[in-house]
């Protein structure tokens, strides 16, 4: 049987889950998605200009995964992933600029200089990291699950991790656990299409991860990650059976980025045709946009005013960065056992 390209999978999905979203929710994910994607062209930028130093994992693209899903859970229901996490920080609510700041390696930042563009952390929030081992993130999620079903506090735990990372062993030692004991975990697998330097055709033997939890009896499903309407209303699903003790759930996010894996990945791997297709017939901006203007009515003049708001404060996020200081060296030996 001849393999799927995810771009094919997207077109057989029904696009039939828009009923409850409604302009208000079309106008948040809108504001959320641009100001993922504008920060992280930004980022783009300043690490060209050795402003961020390190790795840098952008987020453009996918920007429809993580705020739909944002619009799917409650406060004080759980969220980690992997270094790809400066668009979970952003969805979260986090000040752009302390993520900007900790980006730059500054005293500022979200983890005060010492986790970059990797390991930021907003446990207040919920937010229990990025995480730069490879899927280390499923079993720490898969724990936190845990704590809450051993807690009775009806929180839920939505766990990333990309296509690349669905094929560590780890994965499936927390797929079995999560299911032996029906953890209120949701396990989203960011599936843009493309590992470190290679497709996920060439490096997984079946393609469909959604069905990956199969032989543990943990059920899943496949979501056009392009449109944030399909993401929320498929995380609306699967956040409330978990929460109604239904067990964990995966969600195979069917998305695409732009840019190669970090930084310093020239993506050749891949045509600029097939990039550039992408982006003119399934940005997931380009789509809440038409609705707005479309379905809703929402002048031109409006996007493009929310547009330059969100340009603005990117700018501010820039020059707060770069005003504040490193550092100092005794920061070397906080947190270490926190």
């Amino acid at each position: 049987m001849t393999k799927k390209t995810s771009t094919e999978v997207l077109s057989d999905i029904d696009d039939t889950t828009n009923l409850s979203f409604r302009q208000e929710d079309e106008l948040r994910a809108y504001e959320q998605m641009l100001l993922i994607r504008r920060f992280e062209e930004r980022a783009g930028q300043m690490y060209g200009e050795g402003l961020i130093a390190g790795f840098c994992h952008l987020y453009i693209g996918q920007e429809a995964v993580v705020v739909g899903m944002q619009m799917a859970i409650e406060k004080g229901d759980q969220v980690i992933t992997a270094y790809r996490d400066h668009g979970h920080m952003l969805a979260l609510g986090v000040d752009p600029n302390i993520v900007m700041a900790e980006l730059t390696g500054r005293e500022t930042g979200i983890s005060r200089g010492k986790g970059g563009s990797m390991h930021m952390f907003a446990p207040d929030l919920g937010f229990y990291g990025g995480h730069g081992i490879l899927g280390a993130q499923v079993s720490i999620g898969t724990g936190l699950a845990f704590a809450n079903k051993y807690r009775g506090d009806d929180r839920v735990c939505l766990t990333y991790f990309g296509d690349g990372a669905s094929n560590q062993g780890q994965v499936y030692e927390s797929f079995n656990m999560a299911k032996i004991w029906d953890l209120p975990v949701v396990y989203v697998i960011e599936n843009n299409r493309y590992g470190m330097g290679t497709s996920i055709e060439r490096a997984s033997a079946t393609t469909d991860l959604s069905q990956r939890g199969a032989s543990f009896n943990i059920p899943g499903e496949q979501v056009d990650a392009m449109d944030v309407r399909a993401v929320y209303e498929a995380g609306k699903r699967a956040v409330d059976r978990a929460r109604q003790g239904g067990g964990p759930y995966i969600l195979e996010m069917l998305t695409y980025r732009y840019r190669g894996h970090s930084m310093s990945d020239p993506a050749k791997y891949r045509s600029r045709d097939e990039v550039q297709k992408m982006k003119n017939e399934n940005d997931p901006i380009d789509r809440v946009m038409a609705r707005l203007m479309n379905d809703w009515n929402v002048p031109p003049d409006q996007l493009k005013e929310i547009d330059r708001r969100i340009k603005a404060t990117v700018m501010r996020a820039v020059d707060f960065s770069i005003e504040s200081h490193e550092p100092a060296l005794s920061e070397l030996y906080t947190d270490v056992y926190v």
